[in-house]
């Protein structure tokens, strides 16, 4: 897998990727905290989160059929472009101490959020179809970066200025503007013509089985981790667990999230992406049972890190699946639903995952699961070679991949 970073594109989304997700870390630690300061209620402290996903819902197919016409460099520059701006704004929020700027800020990074889910999908386009699974895995592995070294730098940015929290948007503008030249510098493959649009496109795509199964296959790890990762914490501190413990608990989730991702893509170009995605299944289930199990930290630590490696599996293969289920002119209609259906699931799961967590309790959340991973593993159980759809992989220039 690592003769993949001779590939140019690869090695760009890579790094691409690392800095999104420090940006998003630095968001999701502090975001709440500066909410809660300027929001005129304590109730809508967590308002500028949830306008972020819905600024993700409102643009990813968007950016889909965008980047379907003009290519991935366009789309994935205005993506990255917006992350700046979201990250001013909300600098220019805190500076101003206006809640309404803070939240328009967190709406436009959530543009920014909707382009990145997209690095993986224009790494399928850098390689040929027998090393789909290793530069989807990879591209998604720059979240180790992130995730080993976002925290130190969330922490080391607020000391950059006397104003709290303003120092660590200003890093996330200077992230998010690196994240545009290196999209700049990314070679551009040959987009194939658009094809039919709107409903029936999208009923066409969900006809098939492969893409029924390659969606339902992220949605639930998608949904499933997001419920659950969000549940810990409170879980955690109604056990009496202090944040010292939640933030160790989560920084194993997140390296469970991305770490596998060097041996999963590997595992899916071998042994197809069914089987890995099963196996993703199993962990999530697993991960429920060690839950149920016991409220120590030792369980909660063990069942998130389980956690993140079940995601991890599933979001690569489900992404491999779905490349292998429609044609070349579906591109933009295929990958714009996968991300559309993601973000639903995991804009329910997050606003759900409070009330849950204080109406059903952590027991009930872990079993309210299994049946989702049941109904995912069956369509997996039932699909066939047969339906699947050998898409010709776009051709890329090597001109710029030679400079």
């Amino acid at each position: 897998m690592l003769s993949l970073f001779a590939n140019p594109s690869l090695r760009l989304l890579f790094v691409a990727q690392a800095l999104f997700w420090s940006c998003a870390i630095i968001g999701i630690t502090l975001t709440s905290l500066v909410g809660l300061e300027l929001a005129p209620k304590p109730e809508l402290a967590t308002l500028p989160l949830a306008l972020l996903a819905v600024g993700n819902l409102g643009t990813v197919h968007f950016l889909s059929v965008f980047m379907q016409s003009h290519g991935r460099r366009p789309g994935l520059i205005l993506g990255a472009g917006m992350g700046v701006l979201g990250a001013l704004l909300s600098a220019a929020g805190i500076w101003c101490e206006s809640f309404t700027l803070f939240c328009l800020g967190g709406t436009v990074i959530g543009v920014y959020q909707a382009s990145a889910m997209y690095y993986r999908f224009a790494a399928l386009d850098a390689v040929h179809q027998s090393e789909k699974g290793g530069a989807a895995a990879l591209v998604i592995g720059g979240g180790v970066c992130a995730a080993i070294l976002a925290p130190t730098l969330a922490t080391w940015s607020q000391g950059l200025s006397e104003l709290p929290y303003l120092g660590a948007y200003l890093t996330m503008a200077v992230l998010a503007g690196v994240g545009v030249m290196l999209m700049a510098g990314l070679s551009e493959g040959v987009a194939p013509k658009p094809g039919k649009a709107g409903l029936p496109a999208m009923r066409a795509l969900f006809a098939r089985p492969v893409v029924r199964t390659a969606l339902m296959t992220t949605l639930t790890g998608h949904g499933v981790m997001i419920l659950v990762m969000t549940a810990t914490p409170l879980a955690m501190s109604s056990q009496g667990l202090d944040v010292r413990h939640a933030s160790a608990v989560i920084q194993w989730h997140v390296l469970g999230m991305f770490l596998p991702a060097f041996i999963a893509g590997p595992l899916v170009d071998r042994l197809g992406s069914r089987v890995v995605a099963l196996a993703g299944l199993s962990l999530l289930a697993t991960s429920a049972a060690v839950a149920l199990s016991g409220e120590a930290k030792a369980a909660f630590l063990i069942s998130s890190l389980l956690l993140g490696i079940g995601w991890n599996l599933t979001f690569v293969s489900g992404t491999t699946l779905l490349a292998r289920g429609h044609a070349d002119d579906e591109r933009g209609n295929a990958q714009g639903l996968m991300e559309l259906s993601n973000g639903l699931a995991a804009t329910l799961a997050a606003f759900l995952a409070g009330a849950l967590i204080s109406g059903v309790g952590w027991t009930a959340i872990n079993f309210g699961v299994l049946p989702l991973l049941v109904v995912a593993a069956v369509m997996l159980a039932r699909l066939t070679p047969a339906p699947l759809l050998e898409v010709t992989p776009v051709p890329v220039k090597r001109d710029r991949d030679a400079a």
